[in-house]
């Protein structure tokens, strides 16, 4: 089988990400090197079964370009088509994170009540940890009501990522 699938790793000032794409838009990003080829071999398994995917770096370079600026501080919002394939549940959260403007954050249960879901702040949780284009999809944005929460990159990255937009993480978040 032919693969609609392209990915890249990419050298952001936060590290070094692998970023995939298919012909829709950009529909895996992982943050970890030492994860990302299992990450995206599980997410062809669930998504694309018997698909593969090949190394494009030309495929990904608006990609690269966009994760890089706002990796160095230069960017504050993507503009790139995506691909988020995900239950509905996920779905509604998924849009409802990409609504979260730049510098700002909310909880978990805020977010599952603005969604029509009060009490669902664990189920919003691990929605957010299946998001499958953190920093795009801005998941680090979700705070717990009394700490950071998690975050599929780490809580030190997060921390980094809520640096870069002025968020001020509190003294016993660390």
């Amino acid at each position: 089988m032919g693969s609609g699938v392209r990915h890249a790793y990419l050298e952001t000032d936060l590290g070094t990400w692998l970023c995939a794409t298919t012909e829709a838009g950009v529909c895996l990003i992982s943050l970890d090197p030492a994860r990302a080829a299992a990450s995206l071999a599980a997410w062809l398994e669930r998504h694309a079964p018997g698909e593969t995917s090949v190394e494009d770096v030309p495929a990904l370079a608006e990609a690269k370009r966009q994760l890089a600026a706002y990796a160095a501080g230069e960017r504050q919002v993507f503009d790139l088509p995506l691909d988020l394939r995900g239950t509905a549940f996920e779905l509604e959260v998924w849009a409802a994170l990409a609504a979260i403007p730049f510098g700002h954050t909310t909880t978990y249960g805020e977010l599952a009540a603005g969604i029509g879901r009060p009490g669902g702040s664990q189920a919003v949780g691990g929605a957010a940890g299946r998001n499958p284009v953190p920093v795009v999809v801005p998941c680090h944005r979700l705070l717990a009501r009394d700490g950071l929460g998690g975050f599929t990159g780490g809580l030190a990255l997060k921390r980094r990522l809520l640096a870069i937009e002025g968020v001020p993480v509190q003294s016993e978040f660390l």
